[in-house]
C-alpha cells in the first residue's frame, strides 16, 4: 500500500473557494479503482493548514491518480489558492499487525 500526506497552506481570502474546489477531486479520486482511501484533513493548531491523507493500493495506481484528468485539472488551479507549493510524502505502508 502506498500512503501519500500532503500538506496544504490556503490563503485564508480564497479558503472558501478551494474547499468547493476540492470537492471534486475529493469525489473523483475516491471513485478510482486503485483508491482505497482520500480524505482531507483540517490541522486544529495552525489556521488555513490541510492534510490531504491518501492511500491507494500500489505505485500503479498512484500514477495513475498523477496523470487523471480531475488530479491535472486540480494542480493547474491550485495556485490560485495557496500559500506555498504542496509538501507531500509519500509512504510504502505495511500494517504492523499483532
Amino acid at each position: 500500500m502506498i500512503m501519500i500526506h500532503a500538506i496544504i497552506h490556503v490563503n485564508p481570502e480564497k479558503e472558501q473557494d478551494f474547499l468547493k474546489e476540492i470537492q471534486s477531486l475529493i469525489r473523483d479520486s475516491r471513485a478510482e479503482s486503485g483508491n482505497i482511501s482520500y480524505q482531507l484533513m483540517k490541522d486544529t493548531e495552525k489556521e488555513n493548514v490541510y492534510m490531504m491523507v491518501e492511500e491507494w493500493k500500489d505505485v500503479e495506481a498512484v500514477q495513475s491518480h498523477n496523470s487523471s484528468e480531475h488530479f491535472t485539472a486540480f494542480v493547474g488551479k491550485a495556485s490560485e489558492y495557496l500559500t506555498s507549493p504542496l509538501d507531500a510524502k509519500v509512504y510504502e505502508a505495511k500494517l504492523i499487525e499483532k
